[in-house]
Parts: structure tokens; C-alpha cells; sequence
């Protein structure tokens, strides 16, 4: 359902692949919990990129959170496409580029795995966190404060599990 729907809004085809990679490799980081809502993991990081049907800037997750809306999708999903961006943006942040001013900052376990998911999937390939961060030293004027965000994640939801 979620795939034709990308289709639907015509999500580019490289993004559609991307967007089943993520899938796939939320589901492996997800097979670490025994509490974490697999079905919802699948919908959000389905629909993760969904915005880039319409515009490939960060307002993507906010303009697919209304296509989402628009297909009745519920709030869980929305929250996960909203907050999948990087390890999270927090308010000042979001101010600073332009977003509506709030969190965008992954609460639950589900935002948490599709973010970080997404983090390590570039294209349709999956990648480590020392290529997401050589990646965001190079994009990113000050990425210090994301990069320790995406250490924490990556602690929380994979390196806890390697031991």
C-alpha cells in the first residue's frame, strides 16, 4: 500500500528504492526490541521520504507529513516522517533553518530506528556511521552537535546490541 502510494505522488524512482533500503534496514535494527511496532517501522520508513515527492530541501519531511495527513495516516507515522532528518533537529535549529520552530527530534523507539535507519542508508545502499558523519563534516557548517546526536543513536539502538 505504501509503495504504490509513493508511486501515487510521484515519488522519483531513486527515491522509492532508497525508501525500501531504509525499510529493510529498520527492520534489522527493530529486530533488536521485542517492543518495537513493526508494522508502524514499516509504514514510516516506507513513507519516510515521501515530501520528495514535491521538494528535495529539508521542508520534505513537513510537506510529507500533508501528503501523509492526506491519506489518513495517524499521527505515529506523521511523527516519524516528521522527525527522521539527521539525528533530529531541536528548535533553535529548526529556527535557524527556516522550519516551523519546534522539535523535530525522534521521541520513540520507532522515530528513533527510521531516523537512524535513513542515517545509514545512502541511495539504496547501506553505509556505517563513519561515512554518515565524514559526510556531515563535509555538508554541514556545524555539525557537532548532530554528530553527537547520531552517536547516541547509533549507541542506542545498534552498538548496545554488538557486545
Amino acid at each position: 500500500m505504501e509503495i504504490e502510494l509513493l508511486k501515487k505522488e510521484n515519488t522519483p524512482k531513486n527515491v522509492i528504492e532508497h525508501c525500501i533500503a531504509v525499510c529493510r534496514k529498520a527492520m534489522k535494527i527493530a529486530s533488536n526490541f521485542d517492543n518495537a511496532d513493526l508494522d508502524l517501522i514499516r509504514k514510516g520508513a516506507l513513507l519516510h521520504d515521501i515530501g520528495r515527492s514535491r521538494t528535495h530541501d529539508l521542508t520534505h519531511a513537513i510537506v510529507g507529513v500533508e501528503i501523509a495527513r492526506s491519506h489518513g495516516y495517524d499521527e505515529d507515522v506523521l511523527n516519524i516522517i516528521e522527525r527522521h532528518i539527521g539525528a533530529g533537529i531541536t528548535a533553535k535549529e529548526a529556527e535557524e533553518l527556516g522550519l516551523p520552530v519546534k522539535s523535530y527530534v525522534p521521541q520513540t523507539l520507532e522515530e528513533k530506528i527510521v531516523a537512524h535507519a535513513d542515517n545509514l542508508v545512502s541511495g539504496d545502499k547501506e553505509v556505517d556511521v563513519d561515512y554518515v558523519i565524514a559526510k556531515w563534516n563535509r555538508r554541514m557548517e556545524n555539525p557537532e552537535d548532530n554528530i553527537k546526536r547520531l552517536i547516541e543513536l547509533d549507541k542506542e539502538l545498534i552498538k548496545a546490541f554488538e557486545e
